[in-house]
């Protein structure tokens, strides 16, 4: 449960990034089909959007090459996707406060209020415990009609 002090954006803040993103570094993505982040970050690549997968171990994941974290991605990052058990996100706070990120999403379940405004203090937009491809069918799906 989130107390007071961390608020999630509005939904048209949400929409406004979704809109403006294209490169979506999703760290802990898994290379099996059947796990959450595969199909979140498969349906995310399928509606348009670039993703870099980052998860130590792997060489590629939804034809795209892995990268052991996200300080090695040698390309420009809009959005950070964190499929990462709470207690171990610190150190994607440090690299997303390093490299200027703008905006980072922890997934559903994903809670740690204290790095989500450590986050929002370095300047980023933070998305805590939401899940990025429900929003994007819900806010997306709407503007289309």
């Amino acid at each position: 449960m989130m107390s007071a002090a961390f608020k999630n954006p509005s939904m048209d803040q949400i929409k406004d990034l979704l809109q403006q993103v294209k490169h979506i570094a999703v760290v802990g993505l898994s290379p099996k089909s059947k796990r959450p982040s595969h199909q979140v970050a498969k349906a995310m690549q399928g509606y348009g959007y670039h993703i870099i997968p980052v998860r130590p171990a792997v060489d590629e994941v939804l034809g795209e090459k892995a990268y052991a974290s996200l300080d090695d991605v040698p390309v420009p990052i809009d959005l950070v996707n964190v499929f990462r058990a709470p207690d171990k996100i610190t150190p994607v706070i440090d690299s997303c406060i390093a490299r200027g990120v703008k905006a980072v999403w922890l997934q559903d379940g994903v809670v740690n209020e204290v790095e989500a405004l450590r986050a929002q203090a370095a300047g980023m937009m933070v998305v805590m415990d939401r899940c990025v491809y429900r929003d994007y069918i819900q806010l997306m799906a709407r503007s289309r009609t």
